[in-house]
């Protein structure tokens, strides 16, 4: 999987990530409601797991947005051509674990891969908070015991610009299923603008998958 130095001097982002690098709290999160009346009702019975459905769907966003495959350090900001997603798998002592999991396009090879990594993660005891993988990384939660209408992640520092997506409780509404799911990133290289395409391309998936 490549990568590349973004040049400072030439993005045309740069004034924004400048803006926003040396705030205190240079987070920010966004809390939409995604339709999943089809995964429901029609996939779900079928056998399509929910959970890795919605896994695909995120992963499908966060690859068709260059700015959520950005990373930096320091002063150094890294264009990625990948994303791995982070994912809390529970365990039956009613803790979790950690997996990693990289996209794939093809949503039978990424469902395949996806549950044989969650049960390695499932029956294994180590927590693996920061595997080495190849791209970039965005950590992903499922929170399926309430409907929440906004979620603020913890985040280890002002320097941290690692994508945090968590999904909640799916609810019916009239006759559709939703299901909240928030995004949490660093202002010094996501912009709301970037957000829109993210959510567009997770509900088309959600709606084909």
């Amino acid at each position: 999987m490549a990568s590349a130095t973004i040049d400072i001097e030439t993005w045309e982002r740069a004034p924004q990530f400048r803006l926003f690098r040396p705030y205190a709290r240079p987070h920010y999160a966004v809390t939409v409601r995604q339709d999943v009346t089809r995964l429901i009702e029609i996939r779900k019975p079928q056998g399509v797991s929910v959970y890795r459905a919605c896994l695909f769907a995120i992963g499908a966003g966060l690859d068709a947005v260059p700015a959520l495959k950005q990373s930096f350090e320091g002063d150094v900001v890294t264009q990625h051509d990948a994303v791995s997603m982070s994912m809390t798998v529970p365990r039956p002592d009613g803790t979790y674990g950690l997996g990693y999991l990289p996209f794939d396009a093809s949503f039978d090879r990424f469902d395949k891969m996806a549950q044989q990594r969650i049960a390695r993660v499932r029956d294994d005891t180590d927590f693996q908070p920061f595997a080495a993988v190849e791209g970039a990384v965005a950590y992903v939660s499922c929170l399926p015991w309430f409907d929440f209408t906004s979620l603020d992640q913890a985040v280890r520092d002002a320097e941290d610009c690692i994508p945090r997506v968590a999904c909640g409780k799916i609810v019916p509404e009239g006759d559709r299923w939703r299901m909240a799911m928030s995004v949490q990133v660093h202002h010094a290289l996501v912009d709301g603008a970037h957000l829109g395409p993210f959510f567009d391309t997770v509900q088309a998936t959600l709606n084909e998958v």
